[in-house]
Formats: C-alpha cells, structure tokens, sequence
C-alpha cells in the first residue's frame, strides 16, 4: 500500500507543469519528502496569519486562497487547479500564510515541509525552476489587478472558464456559481443577471453542473 501511495505521489509531481524538466531523481526525492493530505468541500487548509512551514501541491479539486478584508469581506485572489504550486511564501519570505486556503471541492493536496525543500533548493536546476514559478505568478497577479480594475464581468467571466477548464464547447465544473461569483470579483446576484442574459443571447447554456458554449466567446477575449 505505502508504494502504491509513493508512486502516485510521483506521478503527480511528474505531471505538475513545476516540476517539469527536474530529473527523475528529483521527482522522487520530492515524493519522498511529500505527504498526500485530504481537505473536504468547505474546510481550509490553513488560515491566514497562520504560521506555517510547508509548500503545497494541488492534486485534485480546487482550493481557493482569499483575504479578508478590515470590513470583513473576502477578497478572492484565484482559484488553485490541480497541477499548482501555492503557499511557496512561506518557504522564503515570512513564515506566516498571507492568505488563507479553503477547499471549494473535496480536494488531495501534497504537503512538502519546508527543510526537504530548502536541501533541494541546492540544486541549480530545481532553482531555476522554481524562480520561474514566481516569475509566472507575478505576472498572474499583475494580469489580475488589471482585470479586476478594467474588465467587465463578462469578460471576467469567459477569462476565468478558459483559465480553469481550456476553450471547450462543454465545460463540468465542480465550482458552485457563488464560488465562481467570487473567484471573478463580482456577487452572486450579479453572476446570475449575466448569466440570465447570456442564456437569453443564446451564449451559454448552464445547466447544474454542465455549461455548454453555444457560440465563440473566446475570441471576444484578448
């Protein structure tokens, strides 16, 4: 049972965009400083200001990192998708969580502590990847402030489903329509009006869990 587990940890490392290009050495070394933990629907990982010690790895589900705000508000920063790295801060940084992580999904997340990390950290080439994932995410961040600030929620919306799903004609989404609410910047009241509409204009269809793409959003979308 304990290789089974071992190796499925493996695999999802392999497939964690990353973690490509590091040796297979590597791979198992991150397997075996690695621990798979299960988070249920609702339930968070860590919270923010928390003290912590430990990088994540989404495996499955979806987690979603927000802040709250002095009034009590929670501030979506994004939706985490199987295959990402969060929570690397606090590997460097401050040991303390800048945002807190709760599970929009049942999810499987990979706990890596932060000792097994620093000793990989030693070597060049997991190094340079690793700069290039925070590279990556200062540019997210950037693209984010500016949608927030300048897109409407349609635009918002349609980004959103092509980040998390890929320009497909028929999307399943485990994300209720007030976690997406959310993840957009907007209130559910409003995401509901917007997609009354888009029905009505024939653009989509929503049905549960299953939205279908009745025309071509995605070239609307810059």
């Amino acid at each position: 049972m304990f290789k089974v587990r071992r190796m499925n940890i493996e695999l999802f490392i392999s497939n964690a965009l990353f973690f490509k290009g590091l040796s297979d050495g590597h791979r198992k070394e991150l397997a075996e400083i690695g621990s798979l933990k299960k988070v249920k629907k609702r339930e968070y990982l860590f919270h923010e200001g928390e003290k912590g010690g430990s990088m994540f790895l989404l495996a499955g589900g979806n987690i979603q990192l927000h802040k709250n705000t002095e009034d009590g508000r929670e501030v979506v920063i994004r939706v985490i998708k199987p295959g990402e790295v969060f929570a690397e801060v606090v590997l460097f940084e401050k040991d303390r969580f800048p945002v807190s992580a709760r599970a929009v999904t049942n999810a499987d997340v990979l706990v890596f502590p932060r000792q097994g990390i620093h000793r990989l950290l030693a070597e060049e080439s997991f190094r340079n990847d690793f700069i290039a994932l925070l590279m990556a995410k200062q540019r997210y961040l950037a693209e984010r402030i500016q949608e927030l600030t300048t897109k409407d929620v349609e635009h918002r919306f349609f980004t959103f489903l092509r980040s998390q799903y890929g320009e497909k004609e028929t999307i399943f989404t485990p994300l209720s329509k007030k976690d997406i609410a959310a993840a957009i910047g907007t209130t559910p009241e409003s995401l509901s009006r917007l997609i009354q509409r888009l029905s009505e204009d024939e653009i989509i269809d929503w049905q549960g869990k299953e939205i279908r793409i009745l025309c071509d959003p995605w070239k609307w979308i810059a």
